[in-house]
């Protein structure tokens, strides 16, 4: 009869001697004892092994199923239950694939064979919980050499991570489509990153037109680049003002730069994070409204002159008329000096009349050969050519 392995070592046992087993034949009876005292062993050493198995499985930081080569479960830890709400009970009589949102048999015909092949397989995927709400995970699966081969899911919720790389998408894609130009430079200055609308900005085909070349080689105002660059990097301050840029074909353009420091999620310093707007067109808006309220303040100011002038040469043209009128006839020289006056008041008269019909204030040179030392020095105003009316008699 069997030995009884569950019963102490110490039992006698009467077994016919053609029952007992050819390894043990002609040992005394304490030697059986010896033999149900290894079964026992071997029984406790298996027993360690289901041990340590549970231990590890449940120990693992990811959620955990054990399945046969169908995907019928057969095994969980706690840390599976936690991620899907299901309880072991309830995992046994499933299969993984009702656990896998779009899966069926093809995912483990397809996972076999590829396994007979590879140490592991990994899925990307959403799971569905008891909830029959989702969850992004990422499956590693291979196969456990067990009696009978099984297949295990290791699976992780990558919900934080997916909110992460979509952060990270939305963030680059603001970037890449931002209106204004952004770079990305490291603690030296040199450019690492630069969107789009700063290759537009700059007349660049290419990224690498412009990634690894220093900041300060982008403007055509050097000390002024500097002192930016200094300002971010040693005094750690924010930059902000508009600075003339040369682009890569020479041409030059006014730009609003707004650059501060670029830091890790810890504060320490990586670089520089600059951003651009083209003024150019609104620097020109800016000009041409300085022109024309630098051209009203003019014609107003030539307006009061041309009042204020303009009744003392009357006074001026009417006294020389009457004084005219008394002289005597054979005072030729008093008459001349009348006549000459009076023709430069009537001069004087035609000026005011010019200055005080104006619509435009403009410039012209004195002196053609003259070389002016100042850009005012040899202007003079240039009249416009009119028609004075005939003075009715």
């Amino acid at each position: 009869m069997p030995l009884d392995e569950e019963r102490s070592t110490t039992i006698r046992i009467e077994i016919p001697p053609e029952s007992i087993p050819p390894q043990f034949k002609g040992r005394r009876l304490f030697d059986l004892a010896k033999f149900g005292s290894a079964a026992k062993t071997s029984k406790k050493a298996a027993l360690s092994e289901e041990s340590k198995y549970r231990q590890l499985l449940q120990s693992v930081y990811d959620g955990v199923l054990i399945t046969d080569l169908q995907g019928r479960i057969f095994d969980a830890n706690l840390r599976v239950a936690e991620f899907l709400l299901f309880s072991g009970d309830e995992f046994c009589q499933m299969n993984i694939l009702s656990l896998i949102s779009g899966a069926d048999i093809s995912l483990i015909e397809t996972l076999c064979s590829h396994l007979q092949k590879e140490r592991f397989a990994l899925i990307q995927a959403y799971c569905i919980r008891k909830d029959q709400s989702f969850f992004p995970a990422e499956i590693a699966v291979n196969i456990l050499k067990f009696e009978d081969a099984r297949l295990c899911f290791l699976i992780r919720d990558v919900t934080l991570r997916k909110q992460a790389e979509e952060m990270l998408r939305t963030e680059h894609n603001a970037l890449q489509n931002a209106g204004n130009g952004i770079a990305i430079a490291n603690g030296k200055a040199r450019l690492e990153y630069v969107n789009p609308a700063m290759l537009k900005l700059w007349a660049c085909e290419k990224a690498d037109d412009l990634l690894g070349r220093d900041v300060r080689d982008l403007w055509a105002e050097k000390d002024r680049a500097e002192e930016m660059v200094r300002t971010i990097l040693e005094d750690r301050q924010v930059w902000s003002g508009e600075l003339v840029a040369r682009q890569t074909d020479g041409e030059l353009f006014h730009a609003q730069v707004s650059a501060a420091c670029n830091r890790d999620s810890e504060g320490a310093l990586l670089g520089i994070v600059l951003s651009f707007a083209d003024i150019t067109d609104r620097k020109r808006v800016e000009d041409a409204m300085k022109e024309t309220e630098r051209q009203k303040a003019m014609l107003a100011t030539v307006g009061a002159a041309c009042h204020h002038l303009g009744q003392p040469a009357t006074v001026i043209l009417a006294n020389l008329g009457m004084m005219n009128r008394k002289i005597l006839p054979n005072d030729h020289e008093f008459k001349r000096l009348i006549q000459t006056t009076t023709e430069a008041a009537e001069q004087l008269g035609e000026v005011l009349y010019q200055l005080n019909t104006m619509s435009e204030y403009k410039t012209t040179s004195y002196l053609e050969d003259r070389e002016a030392t100042s850009a005012f020095s040899n202007k003079i105003l240039d009249l416009p050519s009119v028609d004075k009316p005939d003075k009715e008699k």
